[in-house]
């Protein structure tokens, strides 16, 4: 019965989740407007928005003007009922640790929609990043010593924030946006200096990787952008949510309590 819960309530949050992925970049109001078609504009009635199985039942296409229904919606909706269906019941308990709990799945929440934000628009939003960044320093202040997570932040901002302006020096060209810098920053507080190098390096050899494996593929030219946060992100996801034994490593190097 938990496994139920877990699973409708993470696919609850994941249709929320939706709806700021589409209105947050537009300015769009995400709390009382009504779910709506965004081609003919009709309120979508509440059967058909039933998480996953109203986009199974509709195959993907508007109920009234037949216009097509991206597969985003199901996936980011299958993507939180499955977290958070492992996430309460592998990782933190809400029962038994409700602060940890409500606070690192928020967290990942952010940064899924972060993550199809980017892929879209190019933008790793200012007030999504604020509010990850009091999530992460008030959770990183009580559970870990100063150094742990000034430095991580310093290097996480300060690396890629000099590599950017040198780059910008010599080649004329924005590397980074200033969503990826600070979204590293952020990160930074909570991986610590050595886990957030790793960041670092493992985000841009993915990013290398699939940038090299487009263009290759004729799928993309070398000249045109290449949205970096999600590749922060998947790598940022596997240090903190599927590393057990991360901050065990840490401690063991003395850099956290």
């Amino acid at each position: 019965m938990n496994a139920v819960i877990y699973f409708v309530l993470g696919a609850l949050i994941g249709s929320f989740l939706n709806v700021l992925i589409y209105r947050l970049p537009r300015g769009l109001n995400f709390v009382t407007k009504r779910s709506h078609c965004p081609h003919c504009e009709h309120t979508i009635a509440w059967y058909y928005n039933i998480p996953l199985l109203g986009f199974l039942f509709l195959r993907a296409k508007c109920a009234y003007c037949k216009a097509p229904i991206s597969w985003r919606y199901f996936i980011v909706e299958l993507i939180t009922a499955t977290f958070s269906l492992y996430f309460f019941s592998y990782v933190y308990s809400p029962l038994l640790y409700p602060y940890e709990a409500i606070l690192f799945f928020t967290c990942f929440c952010i940064l899924v929609v972060h993550f199809f934000i980017d892929i879209e628009h190019y933008l790793l939003l200012d007030s999504l990043n604020i509010f990850l960044l009091v999530l992460i320093a008030l959770y990183s202040v009580f559970h870990f010593d100063f150094f742990h997570y000034f430095l991580g932040g310093l290097l996480g901002f300060g690396m890629t924030y000099l590599v950017t302006w040198i780059f910008y020096k010599v080649k004329g060209q924005v590397g980074l946006g200033g969503g990826d810098i600070k979204l590293f920053g952020i990160l930074g507080l909570y991986l610590g200096p050595i886990g957030v190098v790793y960041l670092i390096f493992l985000s841009c050899l993915l990013g290398s990787l699939v940038g090299i494996t487009m263009i290759a593929l004729k799928k993309m030219n070398k000249d045109q952008p290449l949205a970096f946060g999600p590749y922060i992100i998947i790598v940022a996801l596997w240090q903190i949510y599927f590393t057990p034994n991360y901050l065990s490593v840490m401690r063991f190097l003395g850099f956290s309590l």
